[in-house]
């Protein structure tokens, strides 16, 4: 699986994620833009962006270039597992939180991903 991590915490989310990767997966860190078009192309599986409300700017260019349908927001709340695997399930592929929910939902969405790529 090939994560990239953007918005304001994108360090953070990357550090949050390395331990968890297995064999072949990767996060790179890079620009809401980036994502955009590796997320087109294929080159790319996920997109976890971040900003200070996790709403606006962690998705807004993922938005137009993907569309809403293919993005998720989670913005100032703290989301139960069950809550993201319903946002993986539903075919989403860009993912915005809140800086500080970083360490919870970092674990918790990498969970989802990984159970929708084994299945």
């Amino acid at each position: 699986m090939k994560i990239i991590a953007g918005g304001v915490a994108k360090s953070e989310v990357a550090d949050a994620l390395r331990p968890l990767l297995g064999d072949g997966d990767t996060v790179t860190i890079g620009t809401d833009m980036d994502a955009a078009v590796q997320l087109q192309s294929g080159a790319v599986d996920f997109y976890l962006g971040t900003c200070h409300t996790g709403a606006g700017a962690s998705l807004g260019v993922l938005i137009g270039f993907l569309g809403s349908q293919r993005t998720h927001t989670f913005g100032r709340s703290l989301p139960s597992q069950e809550q993201i695997d319903a946002a993986v399930e539903a075919g989403n592929v860009a993912f915005g939180f809140s800086i500080d929910q970083v360490q919870d939902i970092v674990p918790m969405l990498w969970r989802a991903l990984e159970a929708r790529q084994g299945a």
